[in-house]
């Protein structure tokens, strides 16, 4: 039936949203895809299903009275290898079909290090609270007695609801520090407009047209040129057998430049700039991770192919690039009597008010047909709409863990709805209001959702913050408010969710349910 359905939705949504859907479908059946899905499914419920009905077969009958107050019988070794075996085929599956086989699998490890965390964290709850001073208020002695009674559901509401509000909080956290890259940090650092192939003896009108439409702009002329590296030390790279995985400057062309100065947001770490107006040799200098993953330094020689002539360079000195700083960033500057001769256009970049911009852009355009006009604040709107719809998709992704995690919290409290039910009416005999009875569920289920939201919002903060300094590299900049909206929402939603699932048992009659017992 899932099959079915999956090879269905597809021709579903064409049907409904074909329009908004970046580039047309195409719609068919792909057999490997649905086979993949079955799999998941029959393993998922092999995995889920086997062992609470191996826990059935092996429960007498006479026990089942005493469900309440006894634990369960442990299965067997058999069926924990089934289930262990079942589990390990779903992510091996997962790995498999990843593109990316390391990153699933240290996602997958990263998910089973937080649910052993998020069982010994509920173990910890339940030992805590039965080892508490007993409190003077009923209501609250009720609540902590509830937390670690036998058939408690502190385990299973831990669990369950931990993982997806853990989720929930680390993408919040990740969500927030991308846009505040793009609608704060990279607005302020970047120039208004990039100008691409400015042809050469056109740069002085250039330079005059964006002082007649922005007196005040700050204009940034660099030359450039392409062409590929083609060889090391000598070493062509074609005849290369093993290119290291750093190396990408060995692949395809490579833009290329020359100058006098070194360029702003570099810093030499390696050998001398050469001098002004230097006639010697030619001579380059390389960023220095290209260097590293090449394994070459100073001294070293590489050899670029410009519209066909090769040119030789002695690597002068190696730069650190700072590449935030959103100028034209080159891995390779040439000192300028290497290829100030070779033919090039040059690249510009302007930083304008914002009143200049739609003149600028409007002139430059006109006059110079020719030349690529790039409007930084275009790209930022395009950048922050598909982060946008990146985030809606990931977090409708993330909704099916947190929907589990609801699934798993109503099937307990249907599971243990009789002794809930038997808990409200004992109560009520002994003289409990509903009113009572439901402020200790709301202690009870508070207490779980503070410490399932607290523990979310610091594994979510630490799995954030690694991802956004460690993995994107970027400045740690979180928006704390949507952060802890999303925590309380998970906190709340827990509360209501329990409330709700226990409201028919404060609804019980007294005679009716005291006949059962």
């Amino acid at each position: 039936v899932g099959s079915a359905v999956g090879a269905l939705v597809p021709w579903v949504i064409v049907l409904l949203a074909g329009n908004a859907l970046p580039a047309p479908p195409e719609l068919g059946l792909y057999p490997l895809p649905l086979l993949s899905g079955a799999a998941y499914g029959l393993l998922i419920a092999i995995a889920f299903a086997l062992w609470p009905l191996a826990k059935a077969r092996v429960v007498p009958a006479a026990r089942l009275f005493r469900a309440g107050v006894e634990p369960t019988r442990w299965p067997g070794w058999p069926v924990f290898l089934a289930v262990s075996g079942a589990a390990a085929a779903i992510a091996a599956l997962a790995i498999l079909q990843s593109r990316e086989k390391m990153f699933a699998a240290a996602f997958i490890v990263a998910a089973l290090a937080l649910l052993l965390l998020l069982t010994l964290l509920a173990a910890g709850v339940r030992w805590l609270a039965a080892r508490l001073p007993r409190p003077k208020d009923t209501l609250l002695r009720l609540a902590i007695a509830n937390l670690h009674r036998p058939g408690a559901l502190t385990r299973q509401l831990v669990v369950a609801l931990g993982l997806g509000l853990t989720l929930f909080a680390t993408l919040a956290v990740i969500e927030t520090n991308l846009s505040g890259q793009i609608n704060r940090s990279i607005p302020a650092r970047a120039p208004s407009f990039f100008f691409l192939d400015i042809p050469v003896a056109e740069v002085p009108a250039f330079e005059a047209l964006v002082r007649r439409n922005a007196a005040d702009a700050e204009l940034r002329l660099v030359p450039s040129l392409r062409g590929p590296v083609v060889a090391v030390n000598g070493t062509r790279v074609s005849e290369m057998k093993d290119i290291p995985d750093g190396a990408w400057i060995l692949r395809g062309d490579r833009g290329l430049t020359y100058s006098n100065d070194i360029p702003e947001s570099n810093r030499v770490v390696a050998g001398r700039w050469w001098p002004a107006g230097y006639d010697g040799p030619p001579l380059v200098s390389i960023d220095v991770e290209a260097a590293q993953a090449l394994g070459i330094g100073v001294g070293d020689t590489l050899t670029v192919s410009v519209l066909g002539v090769e040119v030789t360079a002695e690597i002068a000195s190696l730069r650190e690039i700072d590449w935030d700083s959103l100028g034209f960033n080159f891995v390779m500057v040439f000192s300028p009597n290497t290829l100030s001769g070779a033919p090039h256009s040059f690249m510009a970049t302007a930083a304008v008010e914002s009143d200049d911009e739609r003149p600028l852009y409007r002139e430059a355009t006109r006059a110079f047909p020719t030349v690529s006009v790039i409007r930084v604040k275009d790209v930022i709107e395009t950048a922050a709409g598909m982060l946008t719809q990146l985030s809606a998709a990931v977090r409708s992704a993330a909704s099916v863990a947190v929907a589990a995690g609801i699934a798993v919290l109503v099937g307990a409290l249907a599971a243990g709805r009789r002794a809930r039910t038997y808990d409200a009416v004992l109560l009520k005999v002994l003289g409990a209001t509903r009113g009572q009875v439901l402020r200790a569920l709301l202690i009870e289920y508070g207490v779980l959702a503070a410490i399932v939201s607290g523990l979310a919002f610091v594994i979510g903060t630490a799995g954030g913050w690694y991802v956004v300094t460690e993995v994107f590299e970027l400045e740690w900049q979180p928006n704390w408010v949507p952060v802890v909206a999303t925590v309380l929402v998970g906190a709340a939603v827990t509360v209501l969710l329990g409330l709700a699932g226990s409201w028919s048992s404060l609804s019980a009659r007294p005679n009716r349910v005291l006949r059962t017992l």
